[in-house]
Order: C-alpha cells, then structure tokens, then sequence
C-alpha cells in the first residue's frame, strides 16, 4: 500500500508546491531539538488524515512517520500558516493560467457536528448539540477562495466581511494581482444595509437576496457552484465531523482541504 498510496495523496508535481514552502528547522539555542524526519512522508499522513478520516493514533505504519509525530508537525505547520501558503500558490498556478473567474464571487456556509474544542458552538438546526461552522467563499466557477471556522451559533452574515477581507491577491495572466471580484453573490442571510453600503465603497457589486422581498433561492443557477464547492471540501472526510480541540487546527485542515481541491482542478489543466 505504502508507495503507491503515497503517490496517489501527494504526487511530485504536489510536493514541488509544497516543498519550498516548508519551514525550515531551527536548532533551540539550549541545544537538544529533534530535526525534522522525511518531511514529504510526514506530509502525505497530514493528507491521509484529512482524506481519510482516521484518528491520528490509527495512522498506518506505512507511512514511516508515527502518530505522534505527524500530529507535533502538523500543528507547527498550522501555526507557521503553511496551509494559507499553500493554497495562495495552487491559486497562483491558476490565476496564472487566467482560470480564476472574478466576475463573481459566492458566499454560503455548512454546519458540522464538533466533538469539543474551541470554535464550537450550540447548533440552532440540530437541537442544540455542540458545532462548528465552516464558511467558504468561491470564485463564479466554485473554486474556494477565502476560509473560516466559527461556532455553529454564530450568524452566517458575520463572516462576510473577513471572508471577503481574507481574498487573498492572487497572480493574473496579465497584469498586476488581484483580489477585488466584480460581484458578490449570497442568499438572504448575509443581506443588510452595512453590508450593502460596505461592499458598494470596495467596488463590488451586491447580489444578496432581500429578506421579505425576494426567495433565499435568489442564487438561482449560481446556487450550485458553491454548494459543489462545499462538497468537495466535504469529501475530505476529516472535515465531516470536527474533532480538533483548537480552532487553528480546524480550520487549518480546511485551508489544506481547499488547497487540494484547487489543485486537482490544476492538475486537469495539465493531463
């Protein structure tokens, strides 16, 4: 299972992204200190986690990399930001090949079931058992774009703001980064007139359901394109039920979860 597997999860042309990209070990100034073990393997069990769903101590020992250690690694890479990283270069790669759309973008959310830790929350819609909510905002196309975690309590219309703070600037086929799309599409939860006001000032143009007024199905044929998206990201199965005592951690398995998904899009551009 070992090699093959491993080049299935993280193939070279997946590493060559990730490799550069990878802290660099630092010895402590009192000495001691381990350095770091075959840095790709103990990547490949980071994604085998995330795509498989397994427990950290339930890590196959084809891998050459224990439990223990894949899971110190990941956490110094979830502080170090490396997921972000990652997924502004897939995202690069692409807006490079002009494969961003920015003639919109799309904003909804998903609640997922939380085990314990920080972000979490009482779910209103599922009788109150302890949540997390996982927000996502997508290009016109359903390519993920900006992340958050909150608790399942809290608003969905919170999150607009530092989701469409959070786009990052990203290369273009001509011309200087960009990060500004030209609308934002969302449903009626997200609808208010500071929001309205605040997205007009930035130059993006608001298409946002008006509650009373119009169906939360304003999305229409846009709809879809974000609920696939979520459903990409769902197909990492350790996104499905939440189980990280830190928020970080969490949100840090979907940032490398949309890291993935964008790259298997850039990968049918080169196959």
């Amino acid at each position: 299972m070992g090699v093959g597997l491993s080049q299935r999860l993280v193939p070279d042309e997946l590493w060559a992204l990730v490799a550069p990209l990878l802290p660099s070990f630092a010895s402590r100034p009192q000495g001691g200190g381990t350095a770091p073990r075959n840095e790709r393997a103990v990547f490949t069990a980071v994604v085998y986690v995330l795509t498989s769903g397994c427990a950290w101590r339930h890590l196959p020992e084809t891998f050459g990399v224990s439990p223990a250690t894949a899971h110190r690694r990941f956490s110094a890479w979830t502080e170090a930001g490396l997921w972000r990283r990652l997924h502004r270069a897939v995202l690069d790669e692409l807006g490079a090949r002009g494969e961003v759309d920015w003639t919109s973008v799309i904003v909804d959310a998903a609640s997922v079931r939380a085990k314990r830790g920080s972000l979490t929350g009482r779910n209103p819609v599922d009788r109150g058992k302890k949540g997390s909510k996982l927000h996502v905002l997508s290009d016109a196309q359903g390519l993920p774009l900006a992340l958050g975690v909150s608790g399942a309590n809290v608003h969905d219309s919170q999150a607009l703001l530092p989701l469409v703070l959070g786009i990052p600037a990203i290369r273009s086929r001509r011309g200087p980064r960009r990060r500004r799309p030209g609308k934002l599409r969302a449903d009626k939860a997200y609808h208010s007139a500071e929001h309205l006001r605040w997205l007009r000032s930035r130059g993006i143009v608001p298409r946002i359901a008006r509650p009373g007024i119009e169906s939360s199905e304003r999305l229409g044929r846009h709809r879809w394109k974000i609920e696939r998206s979520i459903s990409w990201l769902f197909g990492y199965r350790r996104l499905t039920v939440r189980y990280e005592r830190k928020g970080t951690h969490s949100l840090g398995f979907l940032g490398l979860a949309a890291a993935l998904t964008c790259y298997k899009k850039l990968t049918n551009l080169t196959t």
